[in-house]
């Protein structure tokens, strides 16, 4: 799936069969439609000539503590404007300003003083202590132009060009010679115990024009920009000489000179359509994901295909010999799973509790499906900042009705008679715990001024969505759940509970539990890892169509898994089937856990506490969404297989 697709949209053909409209039409999502450019005196109400860049937070890979550009003691605009930013890009910590670097389209410019920032050690040495502290733990800045990011691109190795999205502030010379981060690309960058500020920057603009296309002026269609750190002179800055050296301790003022230069360039080949794919192209292990996932689909596909087959073919031999008994002496030695049908409706131990789970896995298994099933289709695309996340909340907010439906119909089918303390719990238990979670990190963003902190304002309409919409159409879908009748069941269930035998190691509760989430964690492991990348380490996510069909295999792996270690279960004439058909896909969330604590170690550099506590807490979260989502999934497959297997058996 590509983003350029994302960007210019045609409604796909079988969407336009089902709507039978007849016409395919070009459309552009909100806030995403080409604005065009014209040179300075040439400007039209559809072609402007000034160029803004925005700047957004900077953030780093040793650190979740993002901060906003006008936390550093950088240039501001003087009459700075935010623009509006949705509820994803809050959530995220995006913080969009406008700045002082200001472009006229096709006008280049060389060594433009942007400002100058001076330092005293008496006076205000704790700004640039902010600015040192920011490159040593590598803080990246991230720019926009036109609503495209600013990439830095440099060369890997065998001409291998990789783009990353944003810059670094500066880079370290240690104490004892290690060149740390950026610091690499340039020799000169040597001296102990020295930082070295990236003052300036080389702007390239890429732009499409359309002369002989049907719209007037050019479009943006690259950005990019090498960082450089030159000691200006104050008299008449040239953006040339040594680099800007800014010593660990520092003794004397300290002058800074901020300044960039700028170059248009025209390009034929590269159209609007198409102007993410160069940033796409470089995404680290694209390639290896293409062919892991494939990889992957087949096994789990074969893997599916064969537990279907055999159990199948084993219950049909059952059904059908079971069926065949006449006697009522045949039919009191029957065994195996036929033995329980008298047991195997039993109400669960804790059923309120089952109930509430369902309800809420119910709720998040819908609204991540309708989020996968749009951002297949292109409307959240990486263009549209923060639309992912709003879609995801808006969706979960006003989805309360079918998870008060789900919850108040399996506790009446369960025997419940507390309806009241049932509804008010599947509104406010599992969401309760989430934003408890997440206040709990916010507080430790708001204690250290990260921008990821939530305002006040928008947790205060965060509550007003959950209690206000989301509760209320909660207590609206129990009520259709308790005037409904109680799921009727094909067996009756016996006064005395049947004796369990005694089981073996593989049939008892928790190793058949363990066993269950392996399977359908083997089949989102490698998408996972490109998930938890985008993440923690400000990668860019894109293949939505690998993920939708990720997402449908686990959902038949999770059904597939938890069918087959129920059916061994009530072989081995163990009727308590309720909590471990949740347990058993549920516990995928825990493999879930692990690998997260393994990426951690592995793969991260986050160092500070905050950033550790923050990195677990919001992991958390997920694993909570993640362990109701899979174990909704497989209670509801294990429900309809045992309830379809005693429907076709004879019971007197």
């Amino acid at each position: 799936m590509e983003v350029s697709s994302g960007q210019k949209r045609r409604l796909p053909a079988a969407l336009v069969l089902l709507l039978c409209t007849g016409w395919c039409s070009a459309f552009y999502l909100p806030g995403l439609a080409p604005v065009s450019f014209c040179e300075e005196g040439k400007e039209k109400d559809n072609c402007k000539s000034q160029i803004p860049l925005f700047v957004n937070r900077l953030d780093s890979f040793k650190s979740l503590l993002p901060y906003e550009y006008d936390a550093f003691d950088f240039c501001t605009d003087i009459d700075e404007k935010h623009p509006l930013e949705n509820l994803g890009q809050v959530l995220f910590g995006d913080r969009i300003a406008s700045s002082p670097y200001k472009f006229t389209f096709n006008k280049s410019e060389s060594c433009k003083v942007v400002c100058q920032k001076e330092y005293d050690p008496k006076t205000n040495i704790d700004r640039l202590e902010f600015i040192k502290k920011g490159m040593e733990l590598n803080y990246q800045h991230h720019w926009i132009v036109d609503n495209m990011p600013v990439t830095w691109c440099y060369v890997v190795s065998d001409d291998l060009k990789y783009c990353i999205l944003g810059f670094p502030v500066g880079c370290l010379v240690t104490s004892d010679g290690r060149v740390k981060d950026a610091c690499i690309i340039n020799s000169e960058f040597n001296k102990k115990d020295t930082f070295y500020l990236f003052n300036h920057v080389d702007i390239i603009i890429t732009y499409h024009s359309g002369k002989d296309e049907n719209w007037d002026g050019a479009r943006l269609v690259a950005a990019r920009l090498e960082p450089r750190s030159y000691k200006q002179n104050d008299d008449e800055p040239k953006c040339e000489g040594p680099p800007m050296e800014i010593p660990r301790v520092l003794t004397s003022k300290l002058k800074v000179t901020y300044s960039y230069s700028v170059l248009f360039q025209e390009s034929k080949a590269i159209k609007w359509a198409s102007r993410w794919d160069y940033i796409l192209e470089s995404v680290p292990h694209a390639d290896i994901q293409w062919l892991s996932i494939t990889n992957s689909l087949v096994i789990v596909l074969f893997l599916s295909g064969m537990v279907a087959m055999i159990m199948f073919r084993k219950l049909h031999k059952d059904i059908a010999q079971h069926n065949q008994i006449d006697s009522s002496k045949d039919a009191q030695e029957e065994c195996g799973w036929k033995a329980v049908h008298g047991d195997i409706f039993r109400p669960p131990y804790k059923g309120m509790l089952l109930a509430i789970f369902l309800g809420q896995g119910t709720q998040i298994s819908i609204m991540i499906f309708i989020t996968l099933f749009l951002a297949c289709l292109g409307f959240l695309s990486p263009a549209n900042r923060g639309a992912l996340m709003t879609c995801a909340v808006v969706l979960w907010v006003l989805l309360g009705t079918p998870a008060g439906y789900v919850s108040a119909r399996m506790y009446k089918t369960f025997g419940g008679e507390r309806w009241k303390s049932n509804v008010l719990l599947t509104a406010l238990l599992c969401p309760g715990i989430i934003f408890a979670d997440f206040f709990i990190m916010n507080v430790i963003l708001w204690a250290k001024g990260s921008s990821a902190a939530i305002p006040f304002g928008t947790l205060v309409a965060i509550l007003a969505m959950w209690f206000g919409i989301s509760v209320p159409l909660t207590f609206l879908g129990a009520y259709f759940g308790f005037k409904e009748r109680a799921i009727e069941h094909p067996v009756r269930t016996n006064q005395i509970p049947r004796q369990i035998p005694t089981q073996s190691f593989f049939t008892k509760p928790f190793p058949g539990i363990i066993m269950g989430g392996i399977l359908p964690f083997g089949c989102i492991f490698i998408q996972l890892f490109f998930i938890l990348n985008s993440i923690w380490s400000h990668q860019m996510y894109y293949m939505f169509g690998f993920l939708f069909l990720v997402f449908i295999i686990l959902l038949i792996t999770c059904s597939e898994a938890t069918i087959l270690l129920c059916y061994f279960h009530l072989c081995a004439e163990d009727y308590h089937w309720w909590w471990r058909s949740f347990l058993t896909s549920g516990f995928t969330a825990v493999y879930l856990f692990i690998y997260a604590i393994h990426y951690f170690f592995s793969k991260l550099q986050i160092t500070g506490t905050a950033s550790t506590i923050l990195y677990f807490g919001y992991t958390m979260i997920m694993v909570l969404i993640f362990f109701l989502f899979t174990g909704t999934i497989g209670f509801f497959a294990c429900y309809w297989f045992v309830r379809k297997i005693y429907s076709v058996v004879k019971v007197d």
